[in-house]
């Protein structure tokens, strides 16, 4: 079969589309910051060709330490993604992390977001099914490629297929505080017949690198990394990136350790554009 292609507003993501581009910061801190991100990330995909999708987690259920910020919640959020929407005008995404939030979600987000360590929570992915917008689901750092066709099946048989469906890699535990990403598996992961994604920070991440003892536990990171495996995602073919980016990732509430500065994204953007276009007249 012929990989689909999925139109999110403007944006076609899929074979021979411009590279699509999700960023923002790991957590809703201000929407003030959101919108700062979104304007800068916006702007620099707009002057690229990239098609680009604003993301931010209104909480981060998945923390390593119970005293860590998670986020202004999903009420509040909810405001914040309609400002957004209306004053930058671009796509949004955010995470779903139970079924009864995907509808009120799915009325102002264009995709949602399923996270790793919930990729195989059947009730989820049908919740997010049924609320007609494109489903992401980022593969679980458990699970091999192949096994995310397990998760397109659940997806087609409550109708995610109608608006569209994406995978996105972020990396797979080998056991020593560390992801290791697997480009054989993100080639299988595309030929599932939906686009794939590519987590370029999350996949720097250390997972427990960061602990101190007698300390709050976070995870840490590689960021220099991210430049070298963005690059090699596009390479590979992936139809979509997504970047963790802050004004000033040290001072961030969540995965400081591993998002890029905007001037650092803004950097990274017209190169991954290029080789993009070198990909893309290579498969033509």
């Amino acid at each position: 079969m012929q990989m689909n292609t999925i139109q999110i507003q403007n944006i076609s993501i899929g074979p021979k589309q411009p590279l699509a581009i999700i960023a923002g910061p790991c957590v809703a801190e201000s929407l003030e910051m959101c919108l700062e991100v979104g304007r800068a990330m916006r702007d620099c995909c707009g002057d690229l060709g990239l098609g680009y999708i604003f993301k931010a987690s209104f909480d981060k259920a998945n923390r390593s330490s119970i005293q860590s910020y998670r986020g202004p919640g999903m009420d509040e959020m909810l405001g914040w993604f309609k400002t957004i929407r209306t004053e930058l005008g671009v796509a949004l995404t955010t995470d779903v992390h139970e079924a009864n939030q995907a509808a009120a979600l799915g009325q102002v987000c264009d995709i949602l977001q399923i996270p790793a360590f919930l990729c195989r929570q059947t009730d989820l992915l049908i919740a997010a099914a049924q609320t007609g917008k494109v489903v992401n689901v980022k593969k679980g750092q458990f699970l091999s490629p192949a096994e995310m066709s397990s998760v397109v099946e659940k997806l087609v048989e409550s109708g995610a297929d109608k608006a569209g469906i994406m995978l996105t890699e972020r990396g797979t535990f080998f056991g020593y505080q560390r992801l290791v990403n697997d480009f054989p598996g993100v080639m299988d992961m595309m030929g599932l017949d939906w686009p794939v994604c590519f987590d370029v920070t999350h996949s720097t991440q250390l997972p427990g690198g960061g602990a101190v003892p007698g300390e709050a536990r976070i995870t840490g990171g590689r960021p220099e990394c991210a430049p070298m495996l963005a690059r090699c995602a596009v390479v590979a073919g992936v139809q979509a990136l997504f970047l963790e980016v802050h004004p000033n990732p040290s001072q961030g509430k969540s995965d400081s350790a591993t998002m890029l500065s905007i001037d650092q994204a803004k950097a990274l953007l017209p190169q991954l554009a290029q080789l993009h276009a070198v990909v893309q007249n290579q498969a033509m």
